[in-house]
């Protein structure tokens, strides 16, 4: 059995690092005023992303962090996101994975829930 590597979470404007291993962008919207060279994505899994109907309805309000949590790992479990989140599974068991976001919290993101669903399904170790 291959030995899982860590999960890594970091804002997508912050500058790439040989650490990062796989920089995979877990937003449905392209981040604003980022160039793709400067990105230096490895994918884009728009797959995993919160609906737009959850990102709206959230809109980054910390008061509705619990509630968001909730229904993005709902939407995580559904069929369709079966796929991507497979895929995620397998980068981070090959190498390290970071999940790159836009949002200026970097406490109250998707990232940190799909992080947390990783390391649970996946078995791998989960560093900020």
């Amino acid at each position: 059995m291959t030995r899982p590597h860590a999960i890594r979470i970091k804002r997508v404007y912050e500058s790439p690092s040989p650490d990062d291993g796989r920089r995979v962008l877990v937003d449905r919207l392209w981040p604003r005023g980022l160039s793709k060279e400067r990105a230096r994505l490895d994918g884009w899994l728009r797959e995993v992303a919160p609906s737009t109907e959850l990102r709206r309805w959230f809109g980054h309000d910390p008061s509705r962090w619990d509630e968001f949590q909730r229904r993005y790992e709902q939407e995580l479990a559904a069929p369709e996101r079966r796929e991507a989140l497979a895929a995620l599974a397998r980068f981070a068991r090959e190498d390290t994975l970071t999940l790159l976001y836009g949002a200026r919290d970097t406490e109250h993101n998707e990232a940190q829930v799909l992080a947390r669903v990783l390391a649970r399904g996946a078995g791998a170790d989960r560093t900020s």
